[in-house]
């Protein structure tokens, strides 16, 4: 038997790459040998395990054969994992050796080995096991006459032992079936970390028995009960998933100071706010209640959450009620604290001392490091070049100085950004001047999914799957980053998460039947692979600002990053202008003539006000295609013909009900392209144009 040994560095070219094509997984392995061979699945598939199985290999295994069914159509007869000697034979043996412990630095290896008539998986830990069922879905294939796995040899580790996805639940609240369902899509990419932003100004999501108030006052009636917290603690225990809470302090405090305002730093009237941003409203850290209700709260907390690290927050405290407040001014000049940044300082080091008394570790935003700091605490780096200094450069400074430290700079998911950007950026590149101790302590990373303008509707779009890659680039090897074999994997990657009720597809034409009345949604379909919401932080500036409560339900949020006829647009351009291919020319001209039918299309819907708003998009998107399909088939760009383009090309680049053309610059190079072709020299940025 002829098998080839694949230990992958970059997705090289080499004899028999051909049948790694065809493999679909992310993250992708550290090592795989391939053969020839193929073990056909059918109804007598079982499962077995050397050992008596730990709730998390029971859950994981139970679950596999359900969607291997669900995915196959094969009526399985045994539904459910044997111990080894209840069987004469398995077809999936599984062989481990503990149960994990959920913390920094466990084991979460694995050994795939499937043969023509065997299938082992061989781990340390359950753990491993589960992300070795993963990886195994993921091999599931087809051809006309069977489903099969192909065979293979897989030796598998994490490069980084912290691989995280943060959602807020403060700004919009989360539903527990929301919740689960992506606890299982992390599993399902290999994310290790749930961290729960419970608290912020637009709410307080925990409930608390000692202090009430905090959950009935300030959570519109929107809070997880301490048994709903546990039991997502639990299933996402079973899943081999942390959970690492966050309660936001002392700014992004206002619902807590709404609760509580004798605990605030300047007194006034405090509501929840509506409106996303940074605010004034700020816990005073001189007040000694201050400390006795955050004790209270994390002593109730670290009952409900076990893992060593608690989130305390930090970020974003500008201190203007503190400059207005002639006690906490007094306060810092009796204990001489320079700056807010000292006091702020001060109350860090008191709550990392009760959470210390509580068996927890404090974790923070990057502001929480300062020289008086322990270097117990983790430190968690986001500030990047919109914050005016080098992305990560907090991560560095932070394993120099001794402590822990994880990167979400890069992978902010909430931006828009296209994959791309967030796949490309890694905790620790090659080139860096850490020491191996230095590069020891940074242990991963973390997706962040802020939730100021998504709802349980748009979420998992917002989430997935964008979120897959960045995983991949947590768990694989930093060489891993072919661009177009990521996008390829991806879009199949996308598609199964579906089976685990992911809406992250589904979900556009629930915004798109409900923009239409029910009517075809075709024209808008279109338009949604084409135009993405606006990145950063742009929707509807100098507009209608949006509120916790504004309607999350326009074309904006049936819109996605890296929209994908755009994508394969873009990629087609790239093609012809670098290659001038007569095929990638053709495929071109197809697509443009598509987007050229869309406003006939459109105009079929019977209007209202919000298809009314969308119609530029059709129009301009129309008009530009027809253009551009006359200059592509004559191959002439006239000069005469310089306003009709510029007039187009200015209407489709202005973004329209909050998304944009996103193959704006592959309009701008075939524009370009063909007037030098022609010489004719336009420039679209401006009026100029020369012959």
């Amino acid at each position: 038997m002829k098998k080839i040994l694949f230990i992958f560095i970059g997705l090289c070219s080499i004899s028999g790459f051909s049948q790694m094509e065809n493999l679909n997984l992310m993250p992708w392995p550290q090592e795989i040998t391939i053969g020839n061979e193929n073990y056909t699945i059918d109804s007598k598939f079982s499962i077995t395990t050397n050992q008596l199985a730990t709730k998390r290999i029971e859950v994981a295994a139970t679950k596999f054969l359900r969607r291997l069914s669900g995915r196959t159509g094969i009526f399985i007869e045994n539904g459910f994992i044997s111990k080894k000697d209840s069987l004469k034979s398995s077809s999936l043996e599984i062989v481990f050796n503990k149960t994990a412990k959920l913390e920094i630095n466990e084991d979460e290896s694995y050994e795939l080995n499937i043969s023509k008539n065997r299938i082992i998986l061989k781990a340390t830990t359950d753990i491993g096991v589960i992300y070795g069922l993963e990886t195994l879905l993921q091999l599931v294939d087809n051809n006309e006459n069977s489903y099969y796995f192909p065979e293979i040899l897989i030796k598998d580790k994490p490069r980084f032992t912290w691989r995280g996805l943060m959602i807020d639940v403060a700004r919009h609240y989360e539903p527990m079936d929301v919740l689960k369902r992506n606890l299982d899509a992390m599993a399902s990419v290999k994310l290790n970390v749930f961290h729960w932003h419970l608290t912020d100004d637009q709410g307080f999501r925990i409930e608390s028995k000692l202090h009430p108030k905090l959950h009935q006052l300030a959570s519109d009636g929107q809070y997880y009960t301490q048994n709903q917290i546990k039991d997502i603690v639990e299933y996402a225990s079973d899943r081999g998933i942390r959970v690492v809470p966050e309660v936001d302090v002392p700014g992004h405090a206002t619902s807590i100071l709404t609760a509580y305002p004798e605990i605030s730093s300047k007194e006034m009237e405090y509501n929840l706010e509506r409106n996303s941003g940074i605010f004034d409203p700020t816990l005073d850290p001189t007040n000694e209640k201050t400390y006795e209700i955050l004790g209270d709260l994390f002593g109730e907390m670290a009952l409900l959450f076990p893992d060593s690290y608690f989130h305390i927050g930090g970020d974003e405290n500008e201190g203007k009620h503190w400059d207005e407040n002639e006690h906490i001014q007094a306060f810092k000049k009796k204990h001489n604290l320079q700056s807010n940044h000292d006091l702020q300082t001060y109350m860090n080091i008191r709550l990392e001392k009760i959470l210390a008394k509580l068996g927890k570790s404090v974790m923070g935003w990057e502001e929480i490091m300062t020289d008086n700091m322990p270097t117990t605490a983790l430190i968690h780096s986001w500030k990047g070049a919109n914050e005016e200094i080098p992305g990560g450069q907090s991560l560095h400074v932070a394993a120099k100085k001794g402590y822990n430290t994880i990167l979400s700079n890069g992978y902010y998911i909430d931006l828009m950004q296209p994959v791309s950007d967030h796949y490309l950026v890694d905790p620790l590149p090659k080139k860096n001047n850490l020491t191996p101790i230095e590069r020891s302590r940074i242990l991963g990373g973390e997706a962040t999914m802020w939730s100021e303008l998504v709802t349980p509707l748009t979420i998992d779009s917002r989430i997935w799957p964008r979120t897959a890659a960045i995983a991949e680039r947590f768990w694989s090897s930093e060489d891993i980053k072919d661009l177009s074999s990521m996008n390829k994997r991806l879009k199949v990657i996308s598609f199964r998460l579906e089976e685990l009720g992911l809406t992250h597809i589904k979900n556009r034409d629930v915004i798109l039947r409900n923009i239409s009345n029910n009517q075809n949604i075709d024209a808008l379909k279109q338009l949604t692979n084409a135009f993405e919401p606006l990145k950063l932080y742009t929707r509807n500036s100098g507009g209608t600002e949006y509120k916790t409560f504004s309607p999350f339900t326009l074309f904006a949020d049936a819109c996605t990053a890296d929209a994908s006829d755009a994508l394969i647009f873009n990629n087609l351009i790239k093609k012809f202008l670098l290659e001038n291919n007569k095929s990638s020319k053709k495929e071109i001209i197809l697509i443009l003539k598509n987007w050229a039918k869309n406003y006939q299309l459109f105009t079929q819907i019977k209007s209202n006000p919000i298809l009314k708003s969308i119609e530029p998009l059709s129009k301009n998107l129309t008009e530009i295609s027809t253009t551009l399909i006359s200059i592509l088939e004559s191959e002439k760009l006239q000069t005469k013909d310089y306003q009709k383009i510029k007039s187009q090309f200015i209407a489709i680049k202005t973004p329209v009900v909050d998304v944009e053309f996103a193959s704006l610059n592959s309009f701008q190079q075939l524009i370009e392209h063909y007037s030098e072709k022609n010489n004719i020299k336009i420039n679209l940025n401006n009026t100029l144009i020369q012959k």
